[in-house]
């Protein structure tokens, strides 16, 4: 399991007065200021949430010590991370973070090996599930819903995904 998770991304910046687009990646979007300080991926920089609002499809953060337009703006497609002790505890089994399923098995619903989960993307539309193939080639991205990713055990340490039938 991962040390720490990803729960939001700085988007472009808000205005002239510092403010952020900010894309929550948690189950209540709003919960991302109450997990204290936020780190970027590489731990160099941390963050502090001094306010945060709802806008149409994302939140506007403010961020201390981001005080201009061109502050802002250097923070875009920063990634935010906390430290995973920080978060609810997972209490069931349908219920999981997006940094439990890298490295885990892909097999298909006849228990065949795809390959192997690398990356949770998501580009605007919605998540993808990036998996490395079995035997090599070109990575398997596949919407991540119900009918291409059918179930995800993480107990039993693999997904279940049902890729379309590729033409020759």
């Amino acid at each position: 399991m991962a040390d720490r998770i990803c729960v939001a991304q700085i988007g472009a910046a808000h205005g002239v007065r510092g403010e952020v687009r900010l894309w929550s990646f948690t189950q209540d979007p709003m919960a991302v200021a109450r997990y204290g300080p936020l780190e970027a991926e590489d731990g160099s920089r941390r963050f502090e949430i001094a306010s945060l609002r709802a806008a149409k499809k994302h939140l506007v953060a403010r961020l201390v010590g981001v005080d201009g337009r061109d502050a802002a703006e250097a923070l875009c497609n920063i990634k935010l991370y906390v430290p995973r002790d920080r978060l609810p505890p997972v209490e069931d089994d349908e219920t999981f973070y997006h940094a439990d399923l890298i490295g885990l098995p892909a097999v298909g619903q006849d228990g065949a090996a795809v390959g192997t989960v690398t990356a949770i993307h998501n580009f605007g539309a919605g998540d993808i599930v990036e998996i490395a193939r079995a035997g090599g080639g070109e990575p398997l991205m596949l919407p991540f819903n119900e009918t291409a990713v059918p179930k995800v055990d993480v107990k039993a340490g693999r997904i279940v995904v049902a890729p379309p039938i590729e033409s020759e």
